[in-house]
């Protein structure tokens, strides 16, 4: 178990890694003026530091007796964010922005936390 100071210089250190920023969406019901509920978008945090990782998998899946090979999209961000599940991530990185959703509960550590993101397609 590392101690205190030994998580903050860890933090410090993945965090010095960061290179883009994320902003973090829910779609949130309101109530209309005619008394009847609506749904928006609602940002509820803007320029997080935060990074994006790519790798591949090789998916269970056989497609015509070859494996799949699919990619897995994970953002590091810090461990003091709650992002709920189903949220509306964009982020930008290197020059390039891009849509995801948050697949499921995140991984959470000391020193970071781990999401995995898929390409949003629309809210549910």
């Amino acid at each position: 178990m590392l101690s205190n100071s030994q998580v903050v210089a860890v933090r410090m250190a993945i965090e010095s890694t960061y290179i883009g920023t994320c902003e973090i969406i829910e779609y949130q019901s309101y109530v209309k003026s005619n008394n009847t509920t609506g749904f928006q978008e609602v940002i509820v945090l803007e320029n997080q530091p935060c990074k994006l990782s790519h790798s591949s998998a090789t998916s269970t899946k056989e497609t015509v007796n070859v494996a799949a090979i699919g990619q897995v999209i994970k953002l590091f961000i810090s461990p003091d964010i709650t992002i709920k599940p189903g949220s509306k991530i964009t982020v930008t990185q290197n020059d390039k922005t891009s849509v995801y959703e948050q697949t499921g509960e995140s991984n959470m550590y000391n020193t970071h936390q781990e999401i995995t993101l898929e390409l949003f397609k629309g809210w549910s």
